[in-house]
C-alpha cells in the first residue's frame, strides 16, 4: 500500500531503471551500475562540452514550451500573452531579416560604441568615458555584468533581507581551463578569436568603413589577452563550494578601501558605479550600505591587471561580449558565419547568447 503507482511515479521509476546497468555488480563498480544505462543511451552532442540529465530535461521542456507559445491566444493572463509576443518577435524571420544589422548599430551608439568598429572613438567618446558609467549602464539596461558582477539578492545569513552582492564575473568561454588555448582547448580559442574578428568586420562594413583584418586581429588578440588575465584572476569554481567561506559582509566604504581598483589612472568609484546600476529603481546607496562580497581575492588579483590596459581595451572586450549576444538573434542573411566543419566553432556559435 505504501508503493506509489501514479503515472508520475511509474515514469520516474522507469527513468531510474533505464539509467542502471544491472549487469554490473554495484560492489565492484557502483558508478557503472548507477549510470551505465544512461551513458549508453545518451552521448555528448558535438555542440556541447558536457551533457547531463538536466540537459535532457531542458530539451524536453523546450519542446513543451514551444507548443504552448505557438498556441493561439485564448484569453490567457497578460504574462502569457507577453511571452507569446516575445516568442513571435524572435521567430519572425522576415522582420529580423528586414532590420539587418541596425539593432546592433543602435545598441553600440547607446553604450559608448565599440572602438575597434569606429574610426573616431577617441574623439567622440574618449573624453567623456568613465568605466563606472560604461559598465554600470550595461548592467542596468542590458543585464550584462562585466569585470564586476553586482546584483541584489537574499542575504545568505538572513533570508528575510535583501542585500547587494559583489562577485567575480562569468567568462566568454565555458571555463577558465579554456584560456590556456593549447591542447584540447586550442581549437576553441581559435574559433573564439575568429568570431570576434568576423563581427568587427561586419559592423565596419555596415557602417561603410574600411576593414583591415590585420589591424582588427591585432586589437582582438589584445582583447583576448585581457580576457585571459581576467580568467586567471578569478577563483576557480571548485574552490567556491563552501558558502561560509564565500560570504564576506562589509560596508561599501570598506570595499572601497580594501578592494580599491585603478582604471585609466583614476581610482574606481565603487559608490558611483553601484548608483549607476541602481538608478533604474531609482535608489541611491551610501558608503555605509552593507554588501556581501563573494570574491575579495579576485579583486585583489584584478587590480594590477587593470593598470595594464586602456579604455579602448575595456570597451573592445566588453562590447565583444554584448555584440555576441545580439548577433545570435539578428539577420542570418546579413550576419553569415562560415564555420566549416569545426566542432568547436559550432559549439561557440551556440554559446553566443551567454557571451
Amino acid at each position: 500500500d505504501d508503493v506509489c503507482q501514479t503515472p508520475m511515479c511509474i515514469s520516474a521509476a522507469a527513468r531510474i531503471l533505464e539509467s542502471l546497468d544491472s549487469r554490473v555488480d554495484p560492489c565492484e563498480n557502483f558508478y557503472q551500475y548507477a549510470c551505465g544505462g544512461w551513458l549508453k543511451k545518451y552521448i555528448i552532442p558535438e555542440t556541447k562540452s558536457h551533457y547531463s540529465t538536466f540537459h535532457v530535461l531542458r530539451g524536453e521542456l523546450e519542446v513543451v514550451l514551444k507548443d504552448v507559445l505557438e498556441m493561439p491566444d485564448n484569453g490567457e493572463p497578460e504574462a502569457i500573452r507577453k511571452a507569446k509576443t516575445l516568442y513571435k518577435s524572435c521567430t519572425n524571420q522576415t522582420a529580423i531579416e528586414s532590420k539587418g544589422g541596425e539593432p546592433l548599430l543602435a545598441l553600440l551608439e547607446d553604450v559608448f560604441d565599440w572602438p575597434v568598429a569606429s574610426d573616431d572613438w577617441d574623439t567622440k567618446h574618449g573624453g567623456n568615458w568613465t568605466f563606472e558609467k560604461a559598465i554600470g549602464k550595461l548592467n542596468r539596461k542590458y543585464g550584462k555584468r562585466y569585470l564586476v558582477d553586482v546584483f541584489v539578492g537574499t542575504d545568505d545569513k538572513n533570508s528575510n533581507a535583501y542585500i547587494l552582492h559583489i562577485d567575480q564575473p562569468s567568462l566568454g568561454l565555458p571555463s577558465q581551463d579554456y584560456y590556456v588555448c593549447t591542447g584540447v582547448y586550442e581549437q576553441a580559442c581559435k574559433a573564439y578569436l575568429a568570431f570576434m574578428i568576423k563581427v568587427v568586420k561586419q559592423v565596419r562594413k555596415d557602417r561603410g568603413l574600411n576593414a583591415s583584418e590585420s589591424v582588427i586581429k591585432a586589437e582582438m588578440i589584445r582583447v583576448m589577452d585581457l580576457e585571459k588575465e581576467i580568467a586567471n584572476a578569478k577563483t576557480r569554481e571548485e574552490d567556491r563550494n563552501d558558502p561560509n567561506k564565500l560570504y564576506h559582509k562589509m560596508s561599501l566604504s570598506t570595499v572601497s578601501s580594501n578592494l580599491s581598483l585603478e582604471i585609466n589612472g583614476k581610482p574606481f568609484d565603487w559608490r558611483g558605479f553601484i548608483n549607476e546600476i541602481m538608478s533604474a529603481v531609482p535608489l541611491e546607496v551610501s558608503m555605509e550600505e552593507p554588501v556581501v562580497v563573494y570574491a575579495p581575492e579576485y579583486f585583489v588579483k584584478l587590480a594590477p591587471v587593470l593598470k595594464k590596459y586602456t579604455p579602448r581595451h575595456f570597451m573592445e572586450q566588453r562590447q565583444r561580449v554584448q555584440c555576441g549576444d545580439l548577433v545570435s538573434i539578428m539577420s542570418t542573411t546579413t550576419w553569415t558565419r562560415q564555420w566549416g566543419d569545426s566542432t568547436w566553432s559550432k559549439h561557440l556559435v551556440r554559446r553566443v547568447k551567454i557571451w
